[in-house]
């Protein structure tokens, strides 16, 4: 396998040594094959937020295999994971169900032109749509990790409608929009950013880009594959009071097995095959497993108190991080919304992409290989997100701490 992995951020280039192969997880807990216990805030980059193999979704899995893996049909279970979706997230009206987040990116990219008739697309430094041609533009996550161009391989023709702009700054948007009349199809972006560290909006930014796409007949399409039903049960747009026209989701919505999906208003989905003339398939879109898992990990997620734990969790995390470097004379910055956090090796404040490569990587490399000594499992990247589960006790919390402690003194 190229570089010993199946995706390029779990290798550990820039961080050094091998990448740890695992064997087995369980809550928050992660194995490797030598038998070595780790506390993961990885969690699958997302999905585990009820924890790793959850009894509850493993049970409902368990007796949904036994009706078979895959239809090739319209199933129940799509269904009932679709109106879960239309009823919690505040743009969707109709949904389509893909196997990726990259997936869901490609047929929102086409369905945005098809609406609109328009070829021209925004997208900012540093958020990650997927590995599509279109978006492997600036795009942050494994790109920036490893140290690449975009990517070799893309086309300039196709990158040529792709127009790029730093991450919470409105005007650079309203110029490309006076540079580009009646040309742009949509905005697209990670409402809050995790794969450029982890990036929030500022005050204004998510309700002046609504605006903005409104006034030009564009879409704004929010990507929600990493921050839907992690941020709150809504996702951001739920959290921030700001609703786009499209979104995109995965992770979460599959509990842990291969999901995307896409949706919003209904005269734009209408366009989508068979109910109208923008095609997209998918042999085991809408499979039986993804959305058993989903609809188990939803149900989960809506008992009373779950988001106040899940932020009350992230919050001493964060807290405890930032204290530990300050006592140990390391500069950093970080912050969390809800089940998602990250830090900065740098001074900050960070508010775009160009501003978060101030991190020092030689020294988070080296934070990194100390936490992993301690049994602490973060991404092996400085450009990643990190996330916390309802698994996580605080004795979790506790012993986590503890190690950042020692091992922000050891690289200090």
């Amino acid at each position: 396998m190229p570089g010993g992995v199946s995706s390029p951020v779990r290798a550990f280039k820039s961080v050094g040594g091998q990448p740890i192969v695992f064997d087995r997880v369980k809550g928050p807990y992660a194995w490797d094959v030598d038998g070595n216990r780790y506390i993961d805030y990885v969690g699958s980059w997302g999905p585990a937020i009820c924890g790793h193999a959850h009894p509850e979704v493993i049970a409902a899995l368990q007796e949904t295999l036994e009706k078979g893996t895959s239809f090739g049909a319209p199933c129940e279970l799509e269904n009932q994971l679709a109106q879960m979706v239309i009823d919690a997230v505040p743009s969707v009206e109709m949904v389509r169900f893909v196997n990726s987040g990259t997936e869901a990116c490609m047929a929102v990219l086409r369905l945005m032109r098809a609406y609109t008739g328009r070829d021209k697309v925004i997208k900012f430094e540093g958020c990650y749509h997927g590995h599509a041609d279109m978006f492997l533009v600036k795009a942050g996550s494994g790109v920036a990790t490893l140290g690449l161009p975009d990517s070799p391989g893309v086309p300039r023709s196709t990158t040529a409608n792709t127009l790029t702009a730093p991450y919470n700054d409105l005007e650079a948007v309203k110029e490309l929009f006076a540079e580009n009349p009646d040309a742009i199809s949509g905005v697209i972006l990670e409402p809050v950013v995790g794969n450029a560290g982890f990036i929030t909006p500022e005050p204004g930014f998510l309700e002046g880009l609504r605006e903005l796409t409104k006034e030009n007949g564009s879409l704004l399409v929010f990507d929600e594959v990493m921050t839907g039903f992690r941020i709150s049960y809504g996702g951001a747009q739920s959290r921030f009071g700001v609703t786009p026209d499209l979104t995109t989701m995965g992770k979460v919505i599959g509990g842990g097995l291969p999901v995307g999906a896409y949706g919003g208003r209904s005269e734009i989905m209408s366009m989508v095959s068979p109910a109208g003339p923008m095609y997209q398939a998918g042999t085991l879109s809408g499979n039986p497993l993804a959305m058993t898992a989903g609809i188990k990990t939803l149900e989960l997620l809506k008992q009373e108190g779950t988001y106040e734990r899940l932020e009350a969790t992230t919050q001493r995390l964060i807290k405890g991080i930032l204290e530990a470097a300050k006592q140990a004379g390391v500069a950093i910055t970080g912050s969390n919304i809800s089940a998602m956090f990250g830090f900065y090796l740098c001074e900050g404040p960070v508010s775009n992409f160009e501003e978060a490569k101030a991190t020092n990587t030689d020294r988070f490399g080296k934070l990194h290989r100390a936490m992993l000594h301690r049994g602490v499992y973060l991404a092996p990247s400085a450009f990643e997100a990190g996330f916390t589960s309802l698994a996580h006790s605080d004795d979790d919390i506790d012993a986590t701490l503890k190690a950042f402690q020692e091992s922000f003194a050891e690289v200090a």
